[in-house]
């Protein structure tokens, strides 16, 4: 008779991701790499569906993996770029049987919104244009938030250090227990100015990128904890460190 080693399995991916995390040699290798990376346009160069996702493929896996654990009636997400985010989390909805996704940015260009609003997952989505932290856009999410639904947040706009921590004091706290808040592009905390990657319309680096914005947060709130095993294998990652979990 075959073991079923399923348990014995899933500890140990536990342990060896915690202990990657902790693998500071590894991580500083994948940086090296993803630095490198950019010179090719790398985390565009992927698409979802038909759609431009612009994501490293390991923040693809993780969000799929909070998302199946979870399962949350509203995804939340400031910055919509192109459209291949949040038709990717629609579709993970869809698989599910429920929920959408409300997709937040201050411009939604003409061809970006058609190619969502034109895509098969567009009856899982919900648009809204405005600053993610203006109240009149704050209002508007909320108003589509169905009462007693469970709801989940990724903050992947504006990267500057005072606007992430504006967007974690306003979505944090709409964030529901066991579900994630998702920082994106954490990676650029661990990037001095002359290794950041600089093929982009504005360039971060540490100091006032979206790293120091939640490790801000998290010393004034007790709300959030880092899950630290899936934090751990998030090498080759544009958001290391960048999950929290509502308590």
């Amino acid at each position: 008779m075959v073991k079923d080693d399923r348990a014995e399995f899933e500890e140990n991916k536990r342990r060896q991701s915690v202990a990657l995390g902790k693998d500071t040699a590894v991580f500083e290798k994948s940086l090296d790499t993803m630095v490198a990376l950019d010179t090719y346009d790398y985390s565009y160069l992927w698409s979802w569906m038909g759609v431009p996702i612009i994501q490293f493929p390991a923040d693809v896996m993780a969000t799929q993996e909070v998302i199946w654990a979870t399962k949350p009636d509203v995804i939340i997400e400031t910055g919509v770029a192109r459209g291949g985010s949040v038709i990717f989390m629609a579709s993970l909805l869809e698989m599910l049987g429920k929920g959408k996704v409300i997709g937040v940015d201050i411009d939604i260009r003409a061809h970006n919104r058609d190619s969502i609003e034109s895509h098969p997952m567009s009856k899982r989505i919900e648009l809204v244009e405005g600053s993610s932290v203006g109240e009149d856009t704050l209002a508007r999410v909320r108003e589509m938030i169905p009462p007693g639904a469970s709801v989940m947040v990724v903050l992947d706009s504006d990267h500057s250090r005072d606007h992430v921590l504006a967007e974690l004091r306003a979505y944090g706290p709409l964030v529901t227990k066991g579900c994630y808040m998702v920082v994106a592009d954490t990676a650029v905390g661990h990037l001095d100015a002359d290794r950041a990657p600089t093929k982009r319309s504005k360039i971060w680096y540490k100091g006032n990128e979206p790293l120091t914005a939640l490790r801000m947060y998290m010393d004034e709130t007790d709300m959030f904890e880092i899950d630290e095993e899936l934090n751990g294998k998030l090498v080759m990652s544009s958001s290391p460190g960048g999950y929290i979990v509502r308590r």
